[in-house]
């Protein structure tokens, strides 16, 4: 196969429904308003993590710590850390000078709930290596400013086991909001992410259900990729469904790569995309709003498109499998034009210049497994109730400049459907 052309490639509860604000700094509450605790009471705090042990509770009453160190959570086992609720309970790492996450934490069957984490100069709350972890009504944010000095992912939990995060918030991320990465076993629901350069993120994961969400002014609302070079490589098995995946239109304010070492593919996220896999495997989005995203509803991509070299063990670059159904979509205003993928949409889209699309498709297939893309190799379906309706483009990228074509025809990829099956009975109660 012909190299794609690199240079427009290299991109991408109840108290959870807030309006949207219309600063850029938007908090859920002026956390300044709380008390300030005293040193004393914050090495309290400090001291409860360190001396903490198997089936420990921490307790951190209402009030407003201003932390210094991190906080470390290490090697535990079934502890919960529990505040007096997110709005009452603000620990601001904005005076920690060195280490990178605010919280920190490796063990098994962790549960956090009922705070806010502010200002972390790294992530906001890592956990690692942990096999049973639960984020419960937590805030994490960044209150100077949609920067890309912020903090990178807010809810990161990576290379973990039995992930539940639910009625969380996640806001002000240079990276995504709620980030899983190369994990099993996941939960995300009822949460809220917005201002991040990506609300949700599931990468290189098994078995992950995100649903009754709301990704709301983001750069993109929701990401499913598959990177190389991970411990974990290829994922398989979302479901992405019930959610609000609306007015992802934010600026894209995460450092570019070249810039910092920190910098990655979601530098290159357009602004205005609702929904975006990369190299994904077995994924089912249905049931969805996603409305307003001014570049696209949905981009179904390989890694190929980042123009980045697509070759690494046990890891393929190809989306494949993936059922889009039962979807509302709604658009509005005109593709973003920071970024070379919403260029891309922008001027070779089947329906005219500087149209937002429902459905984008790179078009990149496997030549291996078919010589025509019309055979549909890659197994996307798409079953949409007014798939006439929609504006679908489906790109032809791979003779690389010299022949850019896109077509608006959905029927190759709609006389099909993909079992996408997962478990979440981890989870009691669901």
């Amino acid at each position: 196969m012909n190299k794609p052309k690199t240079l427009l490639l290299t991109y991408l509860s109840t108290f959870l429904l807030f309006a949207c604000g219309e600063t850029s700094n938007e908090q859920l509450f002026d956390s300044s308003l709380l008390p300030k605790r005293s040193i004393e009471e914050t090495e309290k705090v400090i001291k409860d993590f360190i001396m903490a042990e198997d089936g420990a509770t921490i307790e951190i009453p209402e009030g407003f710590y201003e932390i210094n160190t991190q906080l470390i959570l290490d090697n535990k086992s079934n502890v919960t850390i529990k505040g007096a609720g997110l709005k009452n309970t603000v620990l601001s790492f904005r005076n920690l000078k060195t280490g990178g996450e605010g919280v920190k934490i490796v063990g098994n069957n962790i549960t956090i709930e009922d705070l806010t984490i502010e200002d972390a100069p790294g992530d906001g709350i890592k956990a690692q290596h942990t096999d049973g972890i639960t984020f419960r009504r937590i805030n994490v944010t960044w209150t100077h400013g949609d920067k890309s000095k912020n903090g990178t992912y807010a809810i990161y939990p990576v290379q973990c086991k039995n992930v539940l995060i639910e009625e969380s918030v996640a806001s002000h991320s240079r990276d995504a909001g709620i980030y899983v990465g190369q994990s099993e076993n996941i939960v995300v629901k009822n949460s809220l992410a917005f201002g991040n350069v990506a609300g949700i993120e599931i990468e290189n994961c098994d078995n992950a259900e995100v649903f009754g969400n709301i990704a709301r002014n983001n750069a993109g609302g929701i990401l499913v990729f598959n990177l190389p070079g991970l411990p974990k490589s290829d994922g398989k098995g979302t479901k992405i469904y019930n959610n609000q995946i609306i007015d992802n239109n934010h600026e894209n304010f995460a450092t570019p790569l070249g810039e910092d070492p920190n910098g990655n593919t979601v530098t290159m996220i357009p602004p205005g995309s609702g929904v975006i896999l990369l190299a994904a495997k077995e994924v089912e989005i249905y049931g969805n709003e996603i409305l307003r995203n001014k570049t696209t509803g949905i981009a179904v991509a390989s890694y190929q498109i980042t123009g980045f070299p697509s070759e690494a063990p046990n890891w393929s670059p190809y989306t494949s499998d993936v059922y889009i159904h039962d979807n509302q979509y709604e658009r509005k205003g005109f593709p973003d034009l920071t970024r070379e993928m919403g260029q891309l949409i922008s001027i070779y889209n089947a329906h005219g210049k500087a149209k937002t699309q429902d459905i984008v498709y790179d078009g990149i297939w496997d030549e291996s497994l078919s010589e025509s893309i019309e055979t549909n190799p890659m197994n996307l379906c798409i079953s949409e109730p007014k798939i006439s309706e929609l504006l679908f483009t489906r790109f032809y990228l791979m003779d690389g400049d010299d022949n850019i074509e896109s077509f608006d025809d959905p029927n190759p990829f709609s006389n099909c459907k993909v079992s996408v099956n997962t478990d979440k009975s981890f989870v009691s109660g669901l």
